[in-house]
């Protein structure tokens, strides 16, 4: 059945959305509680604690989408002698506004992630907190946990230090104009030629975060491309499908947060102090990626190997990058999701494959993810020398929580992603595309489109296709609803 285009706009995009949440056990609304208690809000959070250092006068920034109000972070550099480069790091302290076991805690632990579709955010934290007194907004002096860490010429992490700070943005930059601007196509953006020594700024930082990228990459880190399609909105009307891209200005931040949290999951342990760790085990189905491989002409090692399996993804990026997304998404699926675990301290770390870290925990985004939260918490109690703020058995049923509502919420956006697809698509019927096979199972073959980052499914023609194999398709129909888009072959 063929939806007219013209019957839905953001309003259903929403709509199914919301109906999605619900069926996985997510909520899309806060109680009528929670409500009550950020009416009760007014002010950021305050504290006269003596260790609190003043942060204010630094050259603060925070660099995020271009649509995002809810910030988590800044950051800073400072060029030290011998081409050591120090690096600091503010995540908003959240827990100083939202305490813990209040109303809206208890919303943000049941959803345990902000849930973003195109057409509605479904915020963990009510947006007056996580957009405004939260939000490390800028010209506002905020408090923050500090992590400060030494970058050596080789982009190893070195002297980390945690603790407590007030401190204020002073350029709110984007990802797409910073990276623009670092590539030398577009002149300083507005907000970075306003405050003196910006600029300078950026540039010390994005060097420093290729010095850790490379080092990382080094040491068997992933470089995957993974396919994330965003749906743009004009008023109301969806009216075309944009694929978001990998660029300086996001690697900036990755790497940075990936120092970072390294450096609080050490931070806890060395504190003697469990935490929650995000986890990537090592590959059950490692022989299977060993198989993709061989497909490509590669040898992999018969045991999982994260630098051997990293050197094979750049040179399959290199030689083909228009099926790096859809190899890079064969790969993310054998190696299975991350989770959430309790480690405790002297405990063996079991690490993060993807990344090639050990220690590693969440802990840079406060607003928009519950893990964060914990682990700020944990932290605060740890700088303040009082019990933790949660118990081993606690932090245990939390990281099978997370786990299980963070996989929802991925379902969710994944959903939402294909009706907004199918909408877009469904004014094109009888088109026909080049396409290309991503994907195959016993009874169907799925196809994705070059016009446009879409996939969908191909109706005919399951037997002789392989994955990766260039085809010529029809539109046949779409169905916003369920999210469904059927092609047929016509070469």
């Amino acid at each position: 059945m063929t939806f007219n285009h013209h019957q839905y706009s953001r309003k259903d995009i929403a709509r199914i959305a919301t109906h999605a949440m619900i069926e996985r056990g997510l909520e899309p609304e806060f109680s009528k509680a929670a409500i009550q208690q950020v009416e009760r809000i007014t002010k950021p959070g305050e504290d006269s604690d003596p260790n609190i250092f003043d942060l204010t006068d630094l050259l603060w920034c925070s660099l995020d989408n271009d649509d995002s109000m809810d910030l988590d972070q800044l950051t800073v550099a400072e060029l030290l002698k011998n081409g050591l480069i120090k690096i600091f790091v503010a995540i908003a302290d959240v827990d100083s506004v939202v305490k813990k076991d209040t109303p809206i805690d208890e919303h943000a632990r049941m959803n345990a992630a902000s849930i973003y579709t195109s057409a509605r955010i479904f915020p963990m934290l009510p947006e007056k907190l996580s957009t405004n007194l939260t939000s490390l907004n800028p010209d506002e002096d905020r408090l923050a946990i500090v992590v400060e860490m030494v970058i050596d010429k080789e982009g190893y992490v070195t002297a980390p230090q945690v603790y407590r700070a007030k401190v204020r943005n002073k350029a709110k930059l984007a990802y797409d104009a910073i990276s623009d601007w670092i590539d030398g196509k577009i002149p300083p953006p507005e907000a970075l030629g306003k405050v003196k020594g910006m600029a300078e700024q950026l540039q010390i930082q994005d060097k420093t975060a290729q010095i850790i990228r490379k080092r990382r990459r080094a040491q068997g880190s992933l470089e995957l491309e993974i396919f994330e399609p965003k749906a743009i909105f004009e008023g109301e009307r969806v009216v075309g499908i944009v694929q978001q891209v990998q660029n300086r200005g996001r690697q900036l931040i990755e790497e940075f947060m990936i120092a970072t949290n390294e450096c609080t999951a050490k931070f806890l342990a060395a504190q003697g102090h469990s935490s929650l760790r995000r986890v990537v085990r090592s590959p059950e189905n490692w022989m299977r990626i060993v198989e993709v491989a061989k497909k490509h002409g590669e040898t992999l090692p018969g045991q999982p190997d994260s630098k051997a399996l990293s050197l094979f993804l750049a040179k399959q990026h290199k030689l083909d990058p228009l099926r790096f997304p859809d190899l890079s998404l064969v790969i993310v699926k054998l190696m299975g999701s991350g989770e959430y675990v309790v480690e405790r301290p002297n405990s063996e770390p079991i690490g993060h494959f993807g990344l090639a870290v050990r220690d590693y925990t969440h802990s840079t985004a406060p607003n928009r993810r519950y893990p964060d939260l914990i682990t700020l918490r944990m932290i605060k109690s740890a700088l303040q020398g009082i019990a933790p703020a949660y118990s081993d058995g606690d932090l245990s049923l939390l990281a099978d929580h997370c786990s299980r509502q963070e996989d929802a919420a991925r379902k969710v956006e994944r959903r939402v992603r294909k009706s907004e697809a199918a909408l877009v698509l469904s004014s094109h019927i009888n088109q026909t595309f080049d396409a290309i096979v991503t994907g195959k199972s016993i009874t169907a073959t799925w196809v994705r489109i070059f016009d446009m980052p879409i996939e969908g499914l191909l109706s005919d023609g399951v037997d002789d296709l392989e994955v990766g194999r260039r085809v010529r398709v029809r539109l046949i129909s779409t169905n916003v609803e369920k999210g469904f888009i059927d092609f047929c072959r016509v070469d």
